[in-house]
C-alpha cells in the first residue's frame, strides 16, 4: 500500500563507559591507570533510494534504536563503536521534527545521507586523568547518552511532469499507454486512490518521469476528500499537463476549478508551465465542444493538445510538447551536501533550571549539567569531586544554596538522586 506520511522515533546508540583500571604485573610496581575508552555511540542516518516509492516501511515499524557502544577495558584499550542505523526512505522524503515542525532534511538525490542523530560521546578511561600530582585517579567518564527524537516524514514525490485533472478524466490510462506503469483503472469517481510515477519514453534515449495525481475536487485545496494528500505532489514537478475530460458535463468549469485548487494550495503552482490536453477525442460529443475549448485555453495563454488516451491519437506530438517544456525549465531542486548533515535537537535556551517539588526535594534541569550527570561515576570519591567542580563552574551550587537548599535535601539531577552536603 501507498504511504506518503509517516511518524516515527528514534535513538542514537549510547557510549560505552570509560574504565577506571590499573596496571598489574609481577615485576612493575606502579604502572599506572590504564583504564581504555568507551566506544562512540551509534549515528541514526537516513539514505535516500531511488528504490522506493512509498513510505510503507515507517508504518509497520515506527521505533528505530542504534547499537551503543561498548565499554573500555584494560590495557588502555578503547571498546568497540556502536553499529550505526542506515535507514533508507525514497526520493522526495522530507524529515522533520515531529514536535517544532521544523525541516531537518529534504532527500533529494540518490544516495544522499543525512545524519539526523548522532551517537553519544565514549566515556574516557582514567589514563586520560592523571597528572604529575595524581597518578593514581579514580576518575572516568560513563559514556554519553544518545539523543532521541520524534520524526515526521513526508514524501513528495520527485517526477518531472504532474498529471493532473478531475477524476475519470483518464489520467490512469494515458499513463498506462505511454509508461509501463499499471495503475488501477476504471469507470468510477477515485479510481485512483494513490500518486503512480511512470518513466516515458519519448525518443530512443530520451526520457521523463510523470506523476499521475488522483483526481482533483473542488475544496482540494482546503483538504476536502484526499485533496492535501494528493496536492503536495505536484510541488516538486516542473510542468503540468492539464487533462480535461472531453466527454464530461462541463471541461472547462472542471479547467478553471483545478486551476484554482493548484493557486489556494501553493500559489506557485499557478506559475508552473502548463499544457493543457482534451482527452478522448475520439468520442463525437468530444470533437464538437473541442472548438470552443481550444478557443478559451487559448486565449488564455495555454498551450493547447487533443488527444486519445485510448487510441493513441496525438499521444506522441503531446510527448514531445512536454518534452519541450521540461527541457526548458531549469531543476530547482537542493543539491545534496557534499559532507553529511548533523542535526541534532536545539538546545534550551537556558542552560539550567531549579525546581523545589517538595520540602525536603529539589529538581534541576539542563542539557549540559544532566549529560554530565549520566557521564559520572558517583561511587568514587575522585569522580564525586570533580561533579562538584562542575556544579559550582555552571553556578548552580551557588542558585541552589540562593534557593535555600539544605544539608540532607534530595536533588534530582536526570535520573540521579543525590543528598546535598555541605
Amino acid at each position: 500500500m501507498f504511504y506518503d506520511e509517516a511518524k516515527i522515533h528514534v535513538r542514537s546508540g549510547d557510549g560505552g563507559d570509560g574504565m577506571i583500571s590499573f596496571r598489574r604485573e609481577k615485576f612493575v610496581r606502579q604502572g599506572g591507570p590504564d583504564g581504555g575508552d568507551g566506544g562512540r555511540g551509534g549515528d541514526i542516518i537516513f539514505i535516500a533510494s531511488s528504490h522506493l516509492n512509498s513510505l510503507a516501511t515507517f508504518q509497520r515499524n515506527r521505533h528505530y534504536r542504534a547499537g551503543n557502544g561498548t565499554h573500555g577495558t584494560v590495557q588502555r584499550m578503547t571498546g568497540a563503536n556502536g553499529e550505526d542505523l542506515r535507514l533508507q526512505a525514497p526520493l522526495g522524503t522530507i524529515i522533520r521534527n515531529a514536535d517544532t515542525g521544523e525541516i531537518l532534511a529534504d532527500l533529494t538525490e540518490p544516495g544522499q545521507e543525512v545524519v539526523i542523530l548522532a551517537g553519544g560521546r565514549g566515556g574516557r578511561g582514567n589514563q586520560h586523568f592523571a597528572t604529575s600530582r595524581h597518578q593514581a585517579p579514580r576518575i572516568a567518564e560513563r559514556g554519553e547518552p544518545g539523543e532521541e527524537l520524534w520524526l515526521a516524514l513526508e514524501l513528495k514525490l520527485i517526477a518531472d511532469v504532474g498529471l493532473v485533472g478531475v477524476p475519470n478524466a483518464g489520467k490512469s490510462t494515458l499513463l498506462s499507454v505511454i509508461s509501463a506503469a499499471r495503475p488501477k483503472i476504471g469507470d468510477y469517481p477515485f479510481t485512483t486512490l494513490q500518486p503512480s510515477l511512470g518513466v516515458v519514453t519519448v525518443d530512443e534515449y530520451d526520457t521523463i518521469v510523470v506523476a499521475d495525481i488522483p483526481g482533483l475536487i473542488e475544496g482540494a485545496s482546503v483538504g476536502v476528500g484526499l485533496g492535501h494528500d494528493f496536492l503536495r505532489h505536484i510541488e516538486r514537478t516542473r510542468t503540468i499537463i492539464h487533462l480535461l475530460d472531453g466527454n464530461g458535463e462541463d471541461p472547462l468549469a472542471d479547467w478553471v476549478m483545478i486551476n484554482s485548487e493548484l493557486a489556494l494550495y501553493n500559489p506557485t503552482l499557478a506559475t508552473k508551465p502548463q499544457v493543457v490536453v482534451l482527452n478522448k477525442i475520439d468520442l463525437p460529443h468530444a470533437r464538437e465542444r473541442e472548438p470552443q475549448i481550444r478557443k478559451t485555453i487559448q486565449a488564455a495563454g495555454f498551450p493547447f493538445m487533443t488527444i486519445s488516451a485510448v487510441t493513441g491519437d496525438g499521444v506522441k506530438a503531446l510527448l514531445y510538447e512536454v518534452k519541450r517544456m521540461v527541457d526548458a525549465q531549469p531543476q530547482t531542486l537542493p543539491t545534496a551536501a557534499d559532507e553529511p548533515i548533523i542535526i541534532r535537537p536545539p538546545a534550551a535556551e537556558k542552560p539550567f533550571t531549579i525546581k523545589r517539588e517538595g520540602s525536603n526535594t529539589w529538581r534541576v534541569k539542563g542539557k549540559e549539567i544532566e549529560r554530565i550527570a549520566s557521564m559520572t561515576y558517583f561511587e568514587f570519591d575522585d569522580s564525586l569531586l570533580r561533579f562538584q567542580t562542575a556544579l559550582e563552574k555552571t553556578g548552580i551550587t551557588a542558585a541552589l544554596t540562593e534557593a535555600g537548599v539544605k544539608v540532607g535535601d534530595t536533588v534530582f539531577i536526570g535520573d540521579q538522586e543525590l543528598e546535598w552536603a555541605e
